[in-house]
């Protein structure tokens, strides 16, 4: 394999350094997407070391330590990351623990959880770590034994010297291997070498989960800590007009009710200050039984909002956004979704002269997709604690990117970001929602107000009804055949609410198979807040796109899995276009393996089958779903699923992040739905936003890996999007009717 080229600076190794009592410590800049555990079989490490950050740290006891920049809420990257350092350092398993570190921006680049990133932007620099901090090992030990370091082998945490039968412990060359320079580049081991990557470790904080251990900020108390709760406007397109507190500020255990501006009106947004609503009123209390109650015997007066625009810097630069008047509703939505369908949209990719090839064509097929919003309703409700100073602000709470609420709260709070402490909690979900840390800025507004401290509580109502959506989307997907039932046209045009599903989705699959395409795209402003939702864009267009060339399939008389291969080998041997984004050949290759796994054309009389395949997230999905029918209610038997996202290096928690998307998809597919009456949420708690029950979830899930070299791509979100298609396929094979809107049972099967 290659050596690595290793320059020091900000990105890599930044000093080694002798630790008192002995020990080497490597301070390293980056290490995106792993967290902490402490395993009972590790060995105790001296506590001095546990205050140190963005460190990977060698006792000299050998057992090893990770400092790990980024959250946890679920994925298990506190166990997969970790066996990467361990497999170039060559320890034994048990002796590497982890633990989380502080937002530290100054140390770490990344300490961002999402967009299935974690394993892909840790692969190098990890491994990097481990193998540089073990041929220092080997180098101080070449020049303790006055042997070549070359005859120096290591082995679970142990150097030898086989020539003089010379063997030493990692802790007892540490102080030695602290004083040497580090290499300029360092071999990472061969593949068909590892020990511990490819072979699968349990969760190491499972026992800290199973057994109630304090992980999350609701778990968090400190003494003088007040309990705050919010009231925010009842309907999108509302502000507060007045109070009247009398009677909530005479119950007993509150401290204060007061109106809060957690922005300010010139405030300049970043992509990820999405805040539904400025201007909070506050409840403040001893308990939060005794917030909540004070909370109902507010009185407040609303008013309706003007039309704002707001400015916010992105990736594009600086953009002015329309924040429109209004009490939006459900229905109104979709007729003026409808409408703008019928217009031209902005062009983002056209291949050929899709206008002549569609009067050409023997066999034209048009189908239009809805998709509701959709709510995260995380197990966990948004919460954080807050202690704000004259000269500094320490927090606590759940979030997925720290780094980009700073800016808001250094500009809310008047303090330099060195001077604001943020200590990354565990998360009780994330999938997307946690991305934005409106919740942050406003505890710490509340406790810089109170000079107390802070934990702010959002009760499962406000969670729901607060905004941070999955936007409401809409496509029209056209396709023509010639007579001999080829495609030669394609055309997807496509929008949303206030944002629209193509993003950067026009070059994949099928673009690059035809030789005349389009694709469009079209959005609606709207004062209902949305943001990242479990794989971005693609969790509608997936199911959409897929359940479409099912269709469209079906129409040239073909397989679907077949009808797919033909246009991927169309793109492998004669790709239109240069900026397809896709490999043809791995898109393939997972058709193909679900295809073997599910043994796909054994016909049965009960059970339905449907198809889907989708690439998002650097990863290749393939998902083939068996479906019955019991009192006209979709069952779903089996899944089938088929991943190519490169090495795996965990795989059962790779199985486990595969069949959690995929109940996910199925309950979102069936149920997912967040309606609005003149901007009013129309569910605000699980008795009216139907989820997925444990008995409605697949009876098997197989998830099947293709053996790849190639580097770890996504996992957390990929396999959600394809199962929504495939799943609307099987339905149509079961019940000969097609699935246009989502949710599939739409107004059926209500809680009780």
């Amino acid at each position: 394999m290659q050596p690595i080229e290793k320059t020091i600076n900000r990105r890599s190794f930044l000093k080694v350094s002798a630790l008192a009592g002995g020990g080497m410590m490597l301070s390293f800049s980056w290490l995106a997407g792993c967290n902490p555990s402490t395993p009972e079989e590790v060995a105790t490490l001296p506590k001095e070391w546990f205050e140190l950050n963005s460190y990977i740290k060698i006792a000299d006891n050998g057992a090893i330590t990770l400092m790990a920049p980024n959250p946890e809420f679920g994925s298990n990257v506190k166990t997969s990351l970790p066996m990467m350092l361990a497999e170039e350092l060559d320890v034994d398993w048990k002796n590497v623990t982890v633990e989380q570190a502080d937002f530290f921006p100054e140390r770490f680049e990344r300490q961002f959880t999402g967009g299935s990133q974690a394993m892909r932007a840790a692969w190098k620099p990890l491994r990097t770590a481990g193998a540089t901090a073990r041929h220092m090992l080997i180098e101080a030990a070449a020049q303790t034994w006055q042997v070549p370091a070359g005859e120096i082998t290591t082995e679970n945490g142990i150097l030898h010297h086989k020539g003089s039968s010379k063997k030493a412990s990692y802790g007892e060359m540490t102080s030695k291997a602290a004083g040497l320079e580090v290499p300029k580049e360092v071999p990472f081991k061969n593949s068909k070498d590892y020990k511990i990557i490819g072979n699968s470790k349990r969760n190491v904080e499972g026992l800290n989960i199973v057994t109630g251990k304090p992980l999350f900020t609701m778990d968090y108390k400190k003494e003088g800590m007040l309990i705050a709760m919010m009231v925010h406007p009842p309907a999108f397109g509302l502000k507060v007009k007045s109070v009247d507190d009398k009677a909530a500020k005479a119950m007993p255990g509150i401290k204060d009710v007061f109106i809060i501006k957690t922005l300010a009106d010139d405030y300049e947004r970043n992509g990820f200050d999405t805040t539904s609503f400025t201007e909070l009123v506050v409840v403040v209390g001893n308990t939060t039984w005794e917030v909540m109650n004070a909370k109902k015997a507010l009185k407040v007066e609303w008013e309706k909002i003007a039309d704002t625009t707001i400015a916010v810097a992105g990736r594009g630069g600086k953009q002015t956004v329309t924040i429109p008047a209004g009490l939006e509703s459900s229905e109104g939505h979709q007729a003026k979704m409808a409408e703008m369908a019928k217009k031209p949209g902005k062009e983002l990719r056209k291949d050929g002269n899709p206008e002549v090839a569609f009067k050409k064509a023997a066999k034209v097929i048009e189908r239009t997709y809805t998709a509701p919003f959709l709510a995260h309703n995380c197990m966990e409700p948004v919460n954080c604690y807050a202690h704000v100073t004259a000269d500094k602000a320490e927090l606590i709470g759940p979030i997925q990117a720290p780094e980009f609420i700073m800016q808001a709260l250094t500009a809310r709070l008047g303090l330099p970001k060195e001077k604001i402490h943020i200590k990354l909690a565990r998360m009780g979900g994330g999938f997307g929602q946690r991305a934005y840390g409106h919740h942050l800025v406003e505890a710490a507004a509340i406790s810089q107000k109170l000079n107390a401290p802070v934990k702010l509580m959002y009760t499962r109502e406000d969670d729901m009804t607060y905004g941070i959506y999955r936007p409401t989307y809409t496509a029209t997907y056209k396709a023509a055949l010639d007579e001999n039932n080829n495609l030669i046209a394609y055309q997807v045009k496509a929008g949303g609410i206030p944002e629209g599903p193509l993003g950067f989705s026009q070059n994949r699959f099928p673009a690059g198979a035809v030789d005349n395409y389009l694709a469009e795209e079209w959005v609606l402003n709207s004062n209902i807040t949305i943001g990242a939702f479990r794989a971005p864009r693609s969790n509608f267009l997936g199911g959409a796109e897929q359940s479409f060339l099912d269709e469209v399939a079906e129409l040239a008389g073909k397989d679907p899995i077949e009808f797919r291969l033909e246009l991927l080998e169309r793109a492998k041997k004669n790709p239109v276009g240069k900026d397809n984004d896709y490999d043809p050949d791995r898109y393939a290759g997972v058709l193909k393996l679900v295809r073997d796994k599910s043994n796909w054309k054994k016909d049965t009389k009960d059970v339905h089958r449907g198809v889907s395949a989708y690439f998002c997230h650097n990863t290749y999905v393939a998902e083939v779903i068996d479906l019955s029918m019991k009192e006209d209610k979709p069952i779903v038997e089996k899944v089938y699923a088929a991943v190519d996202c490169g090495i795996v290096v965990n795989p059962d928690a790779a199985a486990n992040m595969g069949e959690g998307a995929i109940i996910d998809g199925i309950g979102n597919a069936l149920y997912g739905e967040m309606t609005f009456k003149e901007g009013v949420p129309q569910k605000n708690n699980f008795h009216t936003y139907r989820m997925i029950r444990h008995s409605e979830a697949p009876k098997a899930i197989e998830v099947h890996f293709v053996k790849s070299e190639v580097e770890p791509t996504g996992l957390g979100e990929p396999l959600f999007p394809p199962i929504f298609g495939a799943l609307a396929n099987a339905i149509y094979k079961a019940t000969g009717k097609r699935e246009y809107t989502q949710p599939f049972l739409q107004g059926k099967g209500p809680l009780v």
